[in-house]
């Protein structure tokens, strides 16, 4: 009996450990409006450049720290000029000196954007848009909803893409 309460103890806490979630190393953060929410890791700068360094120019990247960012819609919008269903996607954007790409995916649960050579076929939309150099630095990633557009900022840079 002993032996066999042994073995159920032994499986039952190997399951657990390996049911566990990757572990997160920066906070996690949601911003909604009434339309709109965005959930994502929200890293810091920590002295480091940030775009072009860390984030190099032209890779794509999750947007965010951990799981890839997810946003959802709660109704069919026109995300920067690209009709989207309403719904949740991943947002992963692709860093550049003078304008990004932001992508919409279908494809949620994504840890990083390690895989997203495998998931492109499910991009819902992709659009480009100008990124701003902001004057000061901000510290953390950060996400904000003003009515017509989703915003996100850090280190030295601004993005901003409409939405109807």
């Amino acid at each position: 009996m002993k032996h066999l309460l042994l073995a159920a103890f032994f499986c039952a806490t190997t399951t657990l450990g390996f049911a566990q979630e990757k572990e997160r190393k920066s906070p996690h953060v949601n911003v909604e409006n009434k339309d709109i929410k965005v959930v994502y890791g929200q890293p810091s700068k920590k002295g480091r450049v940030i775009f072009g360094t860390l984030e190099p120019w032209g890779k794509v990247w999750r947007t965010g720290a951990d799981e890839a960012t997810e946003i959802t819609f709660k109704k069919d919008v026109v995300f920067g000029g690209k009709s989207v269903k309403a719904g949740t996607y991943t947002l992963f954007s692709i860093p550049d000196q003078k304008k990004w790409t932001v992508i919409l995916n279908s494809k949620l649960g994504q840890w990083g954007a390690y895989d997203y050579e495998k998931i492109k076929g499910q991009d819902v939309a992709s659009v480009q848009v100008p990124r701003e150099t902001l004057k000061a630095p901000v510290e953390k990633l950060t996400f904000t909803l003003p009515g017509n557009a989703v915003v996100f900022e850090w280190d030295d840079t601004k993005v901003s893409v409409p939405v109807k």
